[in-house]
């Protein structure tokens, strides 16, 4: 297998090869873009299997397969990228490797960091030695985010960094944090701020998990007070974060979209939750064979349709990424349409099961049941995390329409 044949080749050499490699254990096994291995100093492999899996991947490349060699990926064009993809999904594999640094740090290195900085940060991800939080909101910086105020200031070659961030996801987990800092006040308040790696044992940090409503939660506060980072933790240039910041939301965007697509494949949508299914057996059948309830079945049509929409618009856009294009201001329409539809998915199914959607530890339902209404509540954030629709339809609206500022 190399980058040189053309994609239909690839897809039938690949295709062997998982045959070969992949345990059957993990066939049909995962169901979600996340379900992987996060990497990390502290995590583990919830099988022997799955640590086998991991390991054929990592010698091929395919942990990373859009990356250079160099750095440990395979050097794949997009096109072949996405028929890994596309063959993992169909086998319903894990991927090698899930998580931040991969889908949304990493691409920021490669692009903005130094020869040093993609020595050993994206070697470190490929090989899931590191993983990877975002300390982007702060309690008085959230949807407005260059509002920050987390302070970093340069003494003796190194930063001193004290703030607080906020929403952080998997901060008791990750190994690293990407924080955007402010390293200046003067001029615009976007000018004065500095993207900056800063390392989670770091004398000086305190993590704190936020529970929500739904009972769980990935949400953490992160407490920085006069943590040292070494100055050549920049990506780009001091003053310059700004510019980063907004190349890693595009990708971060462009993520949540794509994630949510491929979440909702047919027939089993919502993670195991078949909604024609259960929806049958709730409202069972009319004469004609159909739903006996119409104005359910308009409602799992539409949500069908808006499904495959979905899909096409994420099809568009990995074109956009074979013609070499990155993410840009367009990745915003993924993030409305897909954190949307994927609260119509859960509302949509609360609908159908009606009382059960009620129970929270009932031990006699089924389990998809009995997390319902944990996804439904959890489901109310998507279009908040991740800047929140509203903020997301003006990015539309004035980069990707061209309309006027409102007055």
């Amino acid at each position: 297998m190399t980058a040189h044949e053309d994609a239909q080749t690839f897809r039938i050499e690949l295709s062997a090869w998982m045959d070969e490699r992949a345990p059957r254990s993990l066939w049909h096994s995962v169901s979600t873009p996340f379900q992987g291995h996060w990497g990390g100093k502290n995590a583990d492999f919830a099988s022997e299997d799955h640590r086998r899996w991991f390991e054929v991947c990592l010698e091929r490349g395919f942990t990373a397969p859009g990356w250079p060699e160099r750095y440990g990926g395979a050097g794949l064009p997009p096109s072949h990228v996405r028929v890994f993809h596309e063959e993992l999904r169909r086998r319903g594999l894990p991927q090698p490797v899930v998580g931040f640094g991969l889908t949304m740090i990493g691409p920021i290195v490669l692009a903005h960091g130094t020869d040093e900085q993609k020595a050993f940060h994206l070697s470190a991800i490929v090989r899931g030695e590191l993983r990877w939080c975002q300390g982007y909101s702060e309690p008085g910086a959230g949807s407005d985010l260059a509002s920050l105020t987390m302070k970093a200031e340069l003494r003796d070659g190194h930063f001193v960094v004290s703030g607080q961030k906020i929403w952080t996801s998997h901060a008791e987990k990750a190994d690293w944090i990407f924080c955007l800092v402010r390293t200046s006040s003067a001029g615009r308040k976007q000018e004065g701020i500095t993207f900056l790696l800063i390392d989670m044992s770091s004398p000086g940090i305190t993590v704190r998990p936020i529970q929500l409503i739904s009972g769980a939660s990935p949400f953490c506060e992160v407490y920085l007070d006069e943590v040292v980072v070494p100055a050549d933790q920049v990506v780009g240039t001091v003053g310059d974060g700004w510019r980063v910041a907004k190349a890693l939301l595009a990708h971060e965007r462009a993520m949540v979209g794509e994630s949510i697509a491929a979440g909702g494949a047919r027939p089993e949508v919502l993670q195991g939750y078949g909604l024609a299914r259960h929806a049958l057996d709730v409202h069972g059948r009319d004469p004609a064979g159909r739903l006996d309830a119409p104005a359910l079945r308009d409602a799992i049509a539409e949500v069908e349709m808006e499904e495959e929409a979905m899909r096409l618009l994420v099809r568009q856009l990995n074109e956009a990424l074979k013609a070499g294009h990155q993410p840009g201001a367009e990745s915003s329409i993924l993030k409305i349409a897909g954190t949307e539809l994927n609260q119509r998915r859960w509302e949509l199914a609360v609908d159908i099961a009606g009382p059960d959607a009620l129970t929270w530890d009932d031990t006699g339902m089924l389990e998809h049941d009995q997390a319902l209404g944990r996804h439904f509540l959890r489901s109310r954030g998507n279009t908040i995390e991740g800047g929140t629709s509203e903020i997301q339809r003006n990015i539309v609206a004035r980069r990707v329409l061209g309309l006027p500022k409102a007055r």
